[in-house]
């Protein structure tokens, strides 16, 4: 039976993650009438994650499981990975230490076939913390992808923008549509320990210049278990900047969407000429980070301070690229040209 629902685990190093994780997802409520699938990318792993995986999964489980191997290491590479080896027309992004509710699979089918124009689903999430968090964690628990994605059930595209890449639910046709017309990710996710964000804000926003709609459910539920290594400011710090890494790439989008809070994306002119201000404003803000290094923690100025580093490093490892990019997405064969007018979304006659 062709199956109706896909969850794409992508793991590197995920031997001691996969328990709980995969406990979950075979813990599924789904009609015998709804097929389903489990694909599992091993993105380089080099503990025992592919042999626990196949180990773990319970024999005559209504889902088979299939283990497929992307060795180019980065989250967007094992995502693409596992869309391509997907059946269902519901693919959904379960990392390795989301444990989702029971009845994920049928309420994520049930959403996406009511909502013809949703290309993503976001949900809600609660933290399993594997120690007691700091005091300043639900002040921050966003950054974590912890949390209410909207204030209720609805289409979100125009207000929030865009999801977690943790559980989000995608409509296969949608994605299909993007990859067929040539859609390649700028932002490549998290490389093995190095912290890099932004690739899921930059796949819901080509969504949305492509013409499809966001929709956020808060029946989708799942819980993000946060290790004790995760539980930290210095942890906190270094996922700010790389935040802040993904925001030249996510602004030219914004550009495109004619977000009216956002300023215009700086130009490769800017760019080009301006490196020399970037590196010492990079010095500045080090200064910065030094004042509030430890007397303060949980300060906001420093993950500000942070983000705008993470933000300037983009910058300068863009530099000679910013411009073709901007062009790449004004011509993007993708782009849905009713969404933004190109002239439009990129200031130009």
């Amino acid at each position: 039976m062709q199956p109706a629902f896909s969850a794409i685990v992508c793991c590197h190093n995920s031997a001691k993650r996969l328990k709980e994780t995969l406990g979950h997802l075979a813990a599924q409520q789904v009609p015998a009438s709804l097929g389903w699938e489990v694909v599992l990318v091993d993105n380089g792993s080099t503990d025992d994650t592919v042999a626990m995986a196949l180990a773990l999964w319970p024999r005559g489980n209504s889902a088979p499981l299939r283990v497929v191997a992307e060795p180019r290491l980065g989250l967007s590479f094992a995502r693409k990975r596992g869309f391509a080896e997907a059946h269902g027309e519901i693919v959904c992004f379960v990392d390795d230490d989301n444990w989702v509710a029971a009845d994920w699979a049928s309420v994520a089918v049930d959403v996406m076939r009511r909502i013809p124009t949703a290309g993503a689903c976001g949900g809600q999430s609660q933290a399993a913390c594997e120690v007691p968090p700091p005091a300043w964690f639900d002040s921050h628990k966003a950054w974590f992808a912890v949390g209410e994605q909207g204030e209720q059930a609805g289409d979100v595209t125009d207000s929030r923008g865009h999801f977690w890449g943790a559980g989000l639910v995608i409509r296969r046709s949608a994605m299909a549509r993007l990859q067929n017309r040539g859609f390649t990710a700028q932002l490549i996710g998290r490389q093995g320990g190095a912290l890099s964000s932004g690739e899921d804000s930059e796949l819901c926003f080509a969504l949305r210049l492509a013409g499809w709609r966001l929709y956020y459910e808060p029946r989708l539920r799942f819980q993000h278990f946060l290790p004790s290594a995760r539980l930290n400011w210095a942890y906190l710090r270094r996922s700010h900047r790389g935040f802040g890494r993904g925001k030249p790439v996510l602004a030219l989008y914004q550009k495109a969407l004619q977000a009216p809070e956002i300023a215009d994306a700086p130009s490769e002119h800017w760019a080009r000429h301006a490196a020399w201000v970037l590196r010492a404003v990079l010095a500045e803000d080090r200064r910065i980070l030094w004042r509030f290094r430890s007397p303060l923690e949980a300060n906001p100025q420093v993950l500000a301070a942070e983000r705008r580093l993470g933000h300037l490093q983009g910058l300068l490892n863009l530099r000679g690229r910013l411009a073709s990019i901007e062009e790449d997405l004004r011509r993007a064969a993708w782009r849905d040209p009713q969404v933004v007018p190109a002239a439009r979304a990129t200031g130009r006659a």
